[in-house]
């Protein structure tokens, strides 16, 4: 025989996962520390899992992350029953947690989100994370949808094809004129610096092999953990580094920026993925990227 979830521990778990500890999940359920404890433990012990790693701040285990997941699904579709019953309560928007890289959020994803319908009243939690990781957010159960790179869907999830990011290779005309004069691009790029993102941003290395550079990009690496603060170390003479399209164009067209290889390109593809649930919300979120993305995006074959 299956053995149920009571409810309130569920609750009660998702509290404190996002509170980040037990006294912090007390305050925000309006109970004592010792309750919260005991819902916990008392979860543990009917799914026979732990489910929590006690660290600070507390962090779900394999088998929690299943729960929250659970959890969370269950709160979206609480929600948009009430609304659709006209039991809206104090009249609070609803809360949307989405995963989205950071390019994709500087440059097109925010203008998706102005054509969700207003009437929704939708309130937007964004994590950023890195395309190659944002589905890992997804599997924790701490977003509901996510820009990702990944094709493979999530469990529970569905994925819809976005269209892809393309990236340029650029430099200042000062840093091109000093590092890369003289001899064929392929002979130099991986011995002058450039710029990345974070440790988990490999565009650069992928148009070193797809330049035929031998040796990959050099270990020469400014790290600039935003998009606009990427763009102008690029600009600034700080390294070359791979630029969206979009972001790349006007500073071509003024002069603050030139091509490595206009003819060599790296397209990330991009999709939506987002839990299978019959959620309005979810569901009027999702039409409004993939009708930006198809604006925006590139199509076709990587080249």
């Amino acid at each position: 025989m299956m053995t149920e979830l009571p409810l309130d521990q569920v609750r009660t778990l998702l509290a404190v996962v996002d509170e980040g500890t037990f006294d912090a999940a007390a305050a925000a359920l309006h109970v004592t520390p010792s309750a919260v404890s005991q819902r916990v433990k008392s979860l543990e012990q009917r799914t026979g899992r732990v489910l929590l790693m006690r660290t600070k701040p507390v962090r779900p285990t394999e088998s929690g992350e299943v729960v929250v997941r659970f959890a969370r699904q269950l709160a979206r579709l609480e929600r948009d029953a009430h609304a659709e019953l006209g039991m809206t309560g104090s009249g609070e928007p609803t809360r949307l947690s989405i995963a989205v890289n950071s390019d994709s959020l500087a440059t097109w994803f925010l203008l998706a989100l102005t054509r969700v319908p207003e009437e929704l009243r939708l309130c937007f939690e964004l994590r950023r994370e890195d395309q190659d990781h944002t589905a890992a957010l997804l599997r924790e159960g701490l977003v509901m949808a996510a820009v990702t790179s990944s094709p493979d869907a999530v469990t529970g999830c569905s994925v819809r094809a976005l269209g892809r990011m393309r990236y340029l290779a650029v430099a200042s005309p000062g840093f091109t004129e000093r590092w890369l004069g003289g001899a064929p691009l392929r002979d130099l790029i991986g011995g002058v610096p450039l710029v990345v993102f974070d440790r988990n941003d490999a565009l650069q290395d992928d148009f070193v092999r797809v330049l035929g550079g031998a040796g990959g990009a050099s270990p020469r690496r400014h790290f600039m953990p935003t998009s606009e603060g990427f763009v102008d170390a690029v600009v600034a003479g700080m390294g070359w580094g791979m630029v969206p399209q979009v972001q790349a164009e006007p500073l071509l067209r003024a002069g603050r920026l030139v091509h490595l290889a206009a003819d060599r390109i790296v397209d990330v593809p991009l999709f939506w993925q987002q839990w299978k649930l019959d959620s309005p919300a979810l569901a009027a979120v999702a039409d409004a990227v993939a009708a930006v993305a198809a604006e925006t995006l590139a199509t076709g074959s990587r080249s």
